[in-house]
């Protein structure tokens, strides 16, 4: 800088510094305007650059009690995920209720539940959760039971597609092979390192008090990671780089042990005969298979008959039903590239009455009540076989 300019800025301060002395007042009000200034930018800087987990952490701190409420006959993924707002909730000092429609019946979800020991509620109606706000986990609209149209989450974490949303917060990512990834990303992102627990636990939790702040336990990180593996197939199947991402963060917190004892557990028999009859009953219009199981008991059985009729050689894509209860189920998988599964399953399922139908581009399912099918209500009915050929035709991509 050169002398003629340090000369000036002496002089214009020498000129600010007579004028402050000639007029406090006046002074002291600048002084203050532009400190009111520089704290709003700060506080507008802070509020910009908020990560999606500060902003959820926000929302769950401005209530007392939370209902977490998790997809019908919820998996690994979804109970994971309903287990990460426990925590970031409790971190706020809020309480939480983790609540689920429908039935856990497939084994390795069973066996999640037992081994972590959770504490879950069921619910029949919607009148039966307890808290006002409702935070939505693995899903974006409530479903399953009467009054679900009514629940207005105020906020929701999904991977799937649909247009629901919560009233303060909204966190949809539908390029994310698993909601428990983004879970994973919040607690990486606020700094949470881990800490073991007795796998003895008592009602679904740690006692109060022997938790240290900010940090997860080993369940809770062991539940996540086998969300993670459990909807992406270990890692194989419609994931992204943050699937990986948040696995590796993940892996210094498991407990080996609860690991292998939800991924391994005991098969129930009419799964088996369910696999086995997905298999014998095939209809087979290369690349694509289809299977009619029939009757079962225990729906979980159908998504994994079609997991199994999925490793069949020369089949890329497939599609297995199976009759519950008054309601076709339909699981669906894909790793065809030309195979959206999902959009194959829903557009076969829109044109009859009550049929539900959608998933990703490699897993996907629906149900039809079986009397829509014969003809009941603004419908001509449809047939198993004409069914059978409509979903080839779609895998096809002719519908």
């Amino acid at each position: 800088m050169s002398q003629v300019a340090s000369g000036d800025l002496a002089t214009q301060a020498e000129r600010v510094a007579a004028f402050a002395i000639e007029n406090p007042a006046v002074a002291v009000a600048a002084l203050l305007v532009l400190l009111l200034a520089f704290g709003l930018a700060v506080s507008l800087y802070r509020y910009l650059t908020r990560t999606p987990a500060d902003r959820l952490v926000s929302v769950l701190g401005r209530y007392d009690e939370v209902a977490v409420l998790m997809h019908p006959n919820p998996d690994p993924d979804a109970m994971s995920s309903a287990l990460a707002v426990d925590q970031l909730a409790a971190a706020v000092d809020t309480d939480s209720t983790l609540y689920y429609p429908g039935e856990i019946r497939r084994p390795e979800n069973r066996a999640f539940e037992t081994v972590l020991d959770l504490d879950f509620d069921r619910i029949e109606t919607a009148g039966d959760i307890a808290a006002d706000q409702v935070v939505l986990v693995d899903h974006n609209e409530a479903r399953g039971f009467p009054g679900a149209g009514d629940v207005d989450p105020v906020a929701v974490v999904d991977h799937h597609p649909g247009g629901g949303t919560g009233r303060q917060f909204t966190d949809v990512r539908t390029d994310t092979g698993a909601c428990a990834t983004i879970f994973a990303e919040y607690f990486q992102s606020r700094d949470w390192e881990f800490y073991d627990v007795d796998t003895a636990l008592t009602d679904g939790g740690v006692e109060t008090g022997t938790v240290p702040e900010d940090a997860l336990p080993s369940h809770v990180a062991t539940g996540l990671i086998y969300g993670i593996q459990s909807d992406t197939r270990s890692l194989t199947n419609g994931c992204s780089s943050d699937d990986f991402a948040a696995a590796a963060y993940l892996y210094e917190g498991i407990d080996g042990d609860l690991l292998n004892r939800i991924a391994n557990p005991q098969i129930d028999a009419e799964v088996l005969d369910v696999k086995a009859r997905a298999i014998t009953e095939r209809v087979v219009n290369p690349p694509f298979a289809y299977s009619d199981v029939g009757e079962v008991s225990n729906t979980d059985a159908i998504p994994q008959a079609a997991d199994e009729l999925e490793t069949l050689e020369g089949i890329s894509a497939v599609v297995v039903v199976g009759e519950c209860d008054g309601t076709l189920r339909i699981a669906g998988r894909s790793r065809d590239d030309r195979v959206h599964i999902g959009r194959a399953i829903e557009a076969v399922v829109e044109s009859i009455p009550m049929g539900e139908g959608g998933g990703h581009a490699r897993m996907g399912g629906g149900q039809i009540p079986v009397e829509y099918m014969a003809g009941i209500g603004p419908s001509d009915g449809i047939s198993r076989e004409d069914l059978r050929q409509q979903v080839f035709d779609a895998m096809a991509g002719e519908r």
